[in-house]
């Protein structure tokens, strides 16, 4: 499991690395908020823990800012702030929990591992995105029809739904999606997304895979 700590308190980001990475978690660090929603946008986390006051945009702004482009990653944040209304504003803002310093690390532990549970339930719901729905469970891609996917196609279609209107790289549909660098070889990724384009074109999808110009893939709808 990969988390990703964003706090200005460097003392504070070292103590719960350490903690986090003797619990086996492999961990992340940044210290601002930009750094943080750059990190999100550019790698895959099971979950992320945002200081609320950091410099650049605050732990809530990113949330905010994540959740627009339909990022659902688990989010708790962390504060010196204790008002309740402070903690209504980071939930409405699209966190999932919500911590006050200081605070106990084994708390903060028992929560990641309550979202990070959840997530793992999830994983047997559909994802719909626009008039598309895909079924995790029998790797199923309905619209007007439906048809069934590979394994790979279901992989990259749902790194792309995950993330509707963000570009993606190769690299990094390559380090989530494929066991090794062989397999990733010879644009298997353009490939892939070829098959997917294909099948989302034959089902009626009112979603298309787009090509940025620096040669990434989007996600969006007609």
């Amino acid at each position: 499991m990969r988390i990703l700590l964003a706090d200005d308190e460097k003392e504070l980001i070292k103590a719960l690395s350490a903690i986090l990475k003797f619990n086996k978690y492999e961990v992340d660090c940044v210290y601002d908020g930009k750094s943080a929603y750059d990190a999100v946008l550019n790698n895959d986390y099971d979950a992320l823990v945002f200081d609320v006051m950091m410099p650049g945009m605050s732990g809530i702004e990113v949330v905010s800012a994540l959740r627009a482009k339909n990022i659902d990653t688990p989010v708790i944040l962390l504060t010196a702030k204790a008002e309740f209304s402070d903690k209504i504003t980071g939930l409405d803002a699209g966190a999932d929990d919500y911590l006050t310093k200081p605070f106990n690390t084994g708390e903060l532990l028992a929560r990641l591992r309550a979202l990070l549970r959840r997530k793992t339930e999830d994983k047997n719901e559909l994802i719909t995105v626009a008039n598309v729905i895909l079924n995790k469970e029998t790797l199923e891609i309905k619209s007007d029809s439906s048809l069934r996917l590979s394994n790979r196609e279901f992989r990259v279609f749902e790194l792309l739904a995950s993330r509707i209107g963000t570009p993606i790289s190769e690299q990094q549909f390559i380090d989530r999606i494929f066991d090794n660098a062989e397999d990733a070889q010879n644009g298997v990724v353009f490939l892939y997304i070829s098959y997917l384009r294909t099948k989302l074109n034959a089902i009626g999808a009112n979603v298309s895979i787009k090509t940025t110009e620096d040669n990434k893939y989007v996600l969006i709808e007609n």
